[in-house]
C-alpha cells in the first residue's frame, strides 16, 4: 500500500509540476516583448501600446539624452531586448552604437526589425544647413525632442503599434487596438490642453537649447533667444550680456529651461529682466505630475500657465 501511495505522489506531484509548466510558460508568453526604451517618453509610450510588455528606459528625465555613459547594466539590458525605441534624428549617436555593438543582440541592430527610431515616421524641424566644429552641437537630420508635439506622438504611435505587431504577430491585434483607444484619448486631451493653452499664445521667451521648440511651436509661443550661444555650449557671461542688450528693445515674458539643465544662467537673466524663470520637464518623471505622457502634457501647460501668465485652468 505504501508502494502505491508513494507512486500515486509522484504521479500527483509530476502532474502539477507539468501544469507549472505550462502556466509558467502562460504568464511569459503574456509578457509579450521586451522593450529597451532610450528616453522616459518611449517607454511611456511602449507601455500604452502593450502594457504587459517589460519596458526598460535607459535615461531618466532628470539626464542629459545627448550625453549617456553605456554602462554594463545598459548592455545587459539591451542584450535580452526584442525591440529598441529612440528619439533618432542622431540624439543617442553618442552612446547608442556602443550599446548595440557592446550586447551583441542581432534583433536590435537594424531599423527594419528590432530598431525604432521615432525621427523616421514624422517630419522634423530645424535642420542643419551646414554642420561642424564651429556650428556647435547640432542635428543635421533635425531637432530630436520630437516628444512634445501631440500630433507627431499621434504618428509615433501607430508606426510604433505595427512594428511591435511585427515583431510579435500573435498579439498583433492587441497592439493595433491599443494604439487605437490610446489614439481616441489623445486626440481629446489635445482638444483640452489647445483650449487651456489659448492664454500661451503670442508671449515670448528666451529658452535653454532647443528642447522645447516643438510644443511652443504647437502652442504659438515665440522663441526670441536662446541661453546657449551655440547648440551644446553653456551659456556664458557675455552671451547672457547679450541676451540682456538684445531683450531690451523686446517684450520678453518668461526664461524657460528643462529639469536637467543648469539654472544658474537662466536664474540671472530672469532677475535681470524682472521675469519669471521657470523648470519644465523634458519628459515623463520631470516632475511629481508628469507620470505618463497625458501627465507630462499637462504639467508643461500648466506650469507655464501658473508661472508665466499668473493663470491656470
Amino acid at each position: 500500500m505504501m508502494r502505491i501511495a508513494s507512486n500515486w505522489v509522484f504521479r500527483e506531484t509530476s502532474r502539477l509540476g507539468f501544469a507549472a509548466v505550462l502556466l509558467a510558460g502562460s504568464i511569459q508568453a503574456q509578457a509579450d516583448l521586451r522593450v529597451f526604451a532610450c528616453e522616459p517618453e518611449w517607454a511611456a509610450l511602449a507601455q500604452e501600446l502593450s502594457p504587459r510588455s517589460v519596458v526598460y528606459s535607459a535615461t531618466t528625465a532628470q539626464q542629459d539624452p545627448h550625453q549617456v555613459q553605456p554602462r554594463p547594466g545598459l548592455i545587459s539590458k539591451m542584450r535580452k531586448a526584442d525591440l529598441v525605441v529612440c528619439s533618432g534624428a542622431e540624439l543617442e549617436v553618442g552612446w547608442l552604437p556602443v550599446l548595440q555593438q557592446k550586447s551583441g543582440n542581432r534583433k536590435v541592430q537594424s531599423r527594419d526589425e528590432g530598431l525604432f527610431f521615432a525621427a523616421d515616421y514624422v517630419e522634423t524641424i530645424d535642420k542643419a544647413e551646414s554642420t561642424g566644429p564651429l556650428a556647435g552641437d547640432i542635428h543635421e537630420d533635425g531637432n530630436p525632442h520630437l516628444h512634445l508635439d501631440p500630433y507627431r506622438i499621434l504618428d509615433i504611435s501607430k508606426a510604433l503599434a505595427e512594428r511591435m505587431a511585427n515583431l510579435d504577430p500573435a498579439s498583433a491585434k492587441i497592439y493595433r487596438d491599443n494604439q487605437s483607444a490610446f489614439a481616441d484619448r489623445w486626440q481629446a486631451q489635445i482638444e483640452t490642453w489647445e483650449k487651456q493653452a489659448e492664454p500661451l499664445k503670442g508671449l515670448n521667451l528666451i529658452a535653454y537649447h532647443s528642447n522645447f521648440d516643438y510644443l511652443l511651436n504647437w502652442l504659438g509661443i515665440n522663441t526670441v533667444g536662446d541661453l546657449e550661444p551655440k547648440p551644446g555650449v553653456p551659456p556664458s557671461s557675455r552671451h547672457l550680456a547679450s541676451l540682456l542688450q538684445k531683450s531690451q528693445s523686446l517684450q520678453v515674458d518668461g526664461v524657460i529651461y528643462a529639469s536637467y539643465q543648469n539654472a544658474q544662467g537662466a536664474d540671472w537673466l530672469s532677475k535681470k529682466l524682472g521675469v519669471p524663470n521657470v523648470e519644465l520637464p523634458m519628459s515623463v518623471g520631470g516632475n511629481e505630475d508628469s507620470h505618463d505622457l497625458t501627465g507630462l502634457y499637462g504639467s508643461l501647460i500648466q506650469t507655464l500657465l501658473k508661472t508665466v501668465t499668473g493663470s491656470s485652468s
